[in-house]
C-alpha cells in the first residue's frame, strides 16, 4: 500500500501534465484552423520569425524586410500566436521528458518511449509548420500538418492513459488485446476522413458543392476526380484561396462526404458488434454520437456557406471524434479492474 501511494504521488505531476498537453494540443489545432480560415497562414512570409523579427513589426519594419509583402497586422499576429502556442506545447513535452527521465529509473513499466516519441513527433510537426509557410500553403503539407497536430493530441492522451494504468498498479507484463479487423478498418476510415477533411480545407473546397445531399442541385454534378486528387501538385505557386477549378473542388467535396458515410458505417458496425459488451457500450456510444454530430456540423457548414464559427466547431468536432475513438480503442485493448467471482478477489481481466 505504501508503495502504491508513493507511486501515485510521484506520478501525479506527469499525469496532470500529459492530460493538460492533450487539451492544450486541441487548442493549438483550433488556433491553426482559425489561422487558415482567416486566410492568415501567410500572415508572416518567413519562419520562425515574422518579417525577420520575433514579434510582429510595424509597417516600416515589415517593408524593409519584405518590400513585396505588405504587412496585415491582424493576420500576422494570428499566425504568430499559433506559433507561440505550438512552442508552448513543445515546452510541455520537454518538461514531461525531464520528469520522466527520473521516474523511469524508479518505476518499472514507465512509458518512456512514448514520451520520447511525443517530443520527436512535435519536432516533425514544427518542421511541417515551417514548410506550410515556405511552400506557400501547399495542400499536401497543410493536410499533413493537420494530421500531425491530431496525432500529437492522441499521443499526449495515450501517454496519460498509460501513466494512469501504471499509477493504478496494473501488472506491467499484461499484453493488450489485439485490434480485430473491424477496429482496424474503422481506424483506417477515421484517418482517411481526417485526411479528406484537410484536403478539402487546404484546397478551399468546403462549399464547392452547394446544397445537400445533392451537389449544386444535381445528383451527378460535373466533377474532375483526377485533378481534385492529383497529389503531385507543383510546389511554388501561392495556394492561398486554392488553385483548382470548380469541378475538381466539387470532386474533393463529394469525396469528403463519401468518407464521412464510410466512417459512420464503421462506427455503427462497431457499436452493433459490441452491443452486448457493457464495458464498451458507453465508449462506443460516445464515438458514434461524436461522429453523428460531426456529420451534422459538416452538413450545416455547406447549407450555411461555411461561417467562421461553424467551421471552427467542425474542426473541434473532428478533434472530439478522434479523442472518443481513441478512448474506445484504449478500453478495448486494455483490461479493467473487476472482482473475479470465481475466486472472490480483484483481478485484471479483459472485459
Amino acid at each position: 500500500m505504501m508503495r502504491d501511494d508513493t507511486l501515485r504521488r510521484e506520478l501525479r505531476p506527469v499525469l496532470w501534465l500529459s492530460l493538460a498537453g492533450a487539451g492544450f494540443c486541441a487548442l493549438v489545432v483550433m488556433a491553426g484552423a482559425a489561422t487558415r480560415l482567416m486566410d492568415a497562414g501567410l500572415g508572416c512570409p518567413d519562419w520562425p520569425g515574422c518579417y525577420g523579427a520575433p514579434l510582429v513589426p510595424d509597417a516600416e519594419g515589415a517593408l524593409a524586410h519584405s518590400p513585396g509583402v505588405p504587412l496585415e497586422a491582424t493576420k500576422a499576429w494570428m499566425e504568430m500566436m499559433h506559433r507561440y502556442l505550438a512552442a508552448a506545447l513543445i515546452a510541455m513535452a520537454l518538461l514531461l521528458m525531464a520528469l520522466g527521465r527520473r521516474l523511469r529509473q524508479r518505476w518499472t513499466g514507465y512509458p518512456w518511449r512514448p514520451t520520447l516519441g511525443l517530443l520527436a513527433l512535435l519536432m516533425v510537426q514544427g518542421a511541417f509548420g515551417a514548410f506550410t509557410v515556405t511552400f506557400k500553403l501547399w495542400p499536401q503539407v497543410v493536410t499533413l500538418h493537420l494530421l500531425g497536430g491530431l496525432s500529437v493530441m492522441v499521443l499526449f492522451l495515450w501517454l496519460h492513459l498509460r501513466l494512469r494504468r501504471l499509477a493504478s498498479g496494473a501488472p506491467a507484463v499484461m499484453r493488450p488485446r489485439r485490434l480485430t479487423l473491424l477496429w482496424q478498418v474503422t481506424l483506417l476510415a477515421l484517418v482517411l476522413q481526417l485526411a479528406l477533411g484537410g484536403w478539402t480545407s487546404s484546397n478551399y473546397a468546403g462549399i464547392a458543392c452547394q446544397g445537400f445531399p445533392t451537389c449544386n442541385g444535381q445528383w451527378a454534378a460535373p466533377m474532375d476526380w483526377g485533378e481534385g486528387f492529383h497529389l503531385t501538385q507543383a510546389v511554388g505557386p501561392n495556394y492561398l484561396h486554392g488553385q483548382l477549378h470548380a469541378e475538381a473542388r466539387s470532386a474533393i467535396q463529394v469525396g469528403h462526404r463519401l468518407g464521412a458515410a464510410l466512417l459512420l458505417t464503421c462506427l455503427l458496425a462497431l457499436a452493433w458488434r459490441h452491443s452486448r459488451d457493457r464495458a464498451m457500450r458507453p465508449w462506443l456510444a460516445l464515438a458514434v454520437g461524436s461522429g453523428l454530430a460531426q456529420a451534422a456540423l459538416g452538413i450545416a457548414n455547406v447549407l450555411l456557406w461555411l461561417p467562421l464559427w461553424l467551421a471552427l466547431m467542425h474542426t473541434a468536432g473532428a478533434a472530439l471524434l478522434v479523442i472518443c475513438l481513441s478512448l474506445a480503442i484504449w478500453h478495448w485493448r486494455w483490461p479493467s479492474m473487476v472482482v473475479a467471482p470465481h475466486v472472490g478477489r480483484e483481478e485484471w481481466v479483459h472485459v
